[in-house]
């Protein structure tokens, strides 16, 4: 069970790593077609802030699972952890969106803000869902022995978890920093 498990949460990734290699494509085919740019609008300090709380949260995920495999007590210490993090990266989207939307940049603006919303958009809702994930695991690991996660659970869940920062790679290299190159 635990093989097909995993293989099912790979091919799983494997799909979600093609649409968002189409997402990045069409970024960056389309984002320099009108007036804004990244170079005019975003701070990629800003978001690399955000940026490093979320990578910090693929160690407290390796953590949590490096914890459950030895059946250690600090299992939810590591997906609070991790949960913290993940939402720190959310909140700073959101500012960053809020900006955006004061500066009258929006997804129906141009193409820009089309493909920069829908990329970064995106992800960010592969992030929510992976907290809600997450918080499902927390909740199981602290109501005891009977509930708590398994192995495979949590390694299913690591997998999609370090799957969604890898992307976040790829889209903050290609949104944020290419510029620079």
């Amino acid at each position: 069970m635990k093989d097909r498990v995993t293989v099912g949460m790979l091919l799983f990734v494997a799909s979600e790593a093609v649409f968002f290699l189409m997402l990045v494509l069409a970024y960056v085919n389309f984002h320099k077609q009108t007036g804004e740019t990244a170079a005019s609008v975003l701070d990629p300090i800003k978001t690399g802030v955000f940026t490093v709380a979320l990578l910090s949260s693929s160690f407290t995920m390796w953590l949590a699972e490096k914890a459950r495999e030895k059946e250690s007590n600090s299992v939810a210490m590591w997906l609070g952890a991790t949960i913290i993090l993940g939402g720190i990266f959310i909140v700073g989207q959101g500012l960053e969106y809020a900006h955006l939307v004061m500066d009258k940049i929006t997804i129906s603006r141009d193409l820009f803000g089309s493909t920069f919303f829908t990329l970064t958009g995106f992800h960010g809702l592969h992030v929510l869902i992976g907290l809600v994930l997450l918080l499902l695991l927390l909740g199981l690991s602290v109501f005891g022995r009977k509930h708590e996660p398994t192995n495979i659970g949590m390694q299913s869940i690591a997998i999609y978890w370090h799957f969604v920062d890898a992307v976040w790679i790829v889209v903050f290299s290609t949104v944020y920093l290419w510029r620079y190159v």
